[in-house]
C-alpha cells in the first residue's frame, strides 16, 4: 500500500504568479534547486537538481495554466523513490486576492518516506509562500 500525503498553504500572490514560481526554472530556483530544467507541458520534462547529490526526475501529466499542474516525480539513484515513480499534484485556488495551494504527493512507498517528503515539502512549500509575493526566503538550509 503506499502513501500519500496533503498539504495547503496560502500565499499572498495572484494565481499567475504562483503558477510561474511553480513552472518557470529561473523563478523556481529562487526558492528551490541549484539547477531546473523545466518543460511545462504534458510529457515534458520536470527535472530539479537540489544540491549536487539530490535530483529529482519526472514528466509533466497535466498542465492547465494558472489552476492545476501534475507530473511524476522521483529521485535519482534511490531505489526506494526512483524517477517517475510518483505523483505530485498542485492545484491553485484564488482566495481573498491570494492563491490557495493544494499540494499533493501520491504513491510514496512507505510511512517513512511520506514523512520525509511531507518534511521536504513544507520547508519548500514556505519558502515559495516567501518568494511569489516577492521576498527573499534567503539561503536554501535544506538543499545545500
Amino acid at each position: 500500500m503506499t502513501e500519500t500525503l496533503h498539504s495547503e498553504i496560502e500565499i499572498a500572490a495572484p494565481q499567475a504568479t504562483v503558477f510561474a514560481f511553480l513552472t518557470d526554472p529561473d523563478k523556481i530556483l529562487r526558492w528551490m534547486g541549484t539547477k531546473a530544467t523545466i518543460e511545462p507541458h504534458a510529457g515534458g520534462i520536470y527535472l530539479l537538481s537540489l544540491n549536487d547529490r539530490n535530483t529529482v526526475r519526472g514528466q509533466f501529466t497535466e498542465v492547465i495554466p494558472v489552476h492545476r499542474l501534475a507530473y511524476s516525480f522521483g529521485w535519482e539513484e534511490r531505489e526506494n523513490v526512483p524517477p517517475g515513480s510518483t505523483l505530485v499534484e498542485i492545484d491553485l485556488v484564488e482566495k481573498d486576492g491570494g492563491t490557495l495551494v493544494r499540494f499533493t504527493h501520491s504513491g510514496l512507498p512507505d510511512a517513512q518516506e511520506r514523512a520525509e517528503h511531507e518534511k521536504g515539502w513544507s520547508h519548500y512549500l514556505r519558502r515559495l509562500s516567501i518568494a511569489a509575493p516577492g521576498g527573499d526566503p534567503g539561503p536554501d538550509k535544506m538543499g545545500a
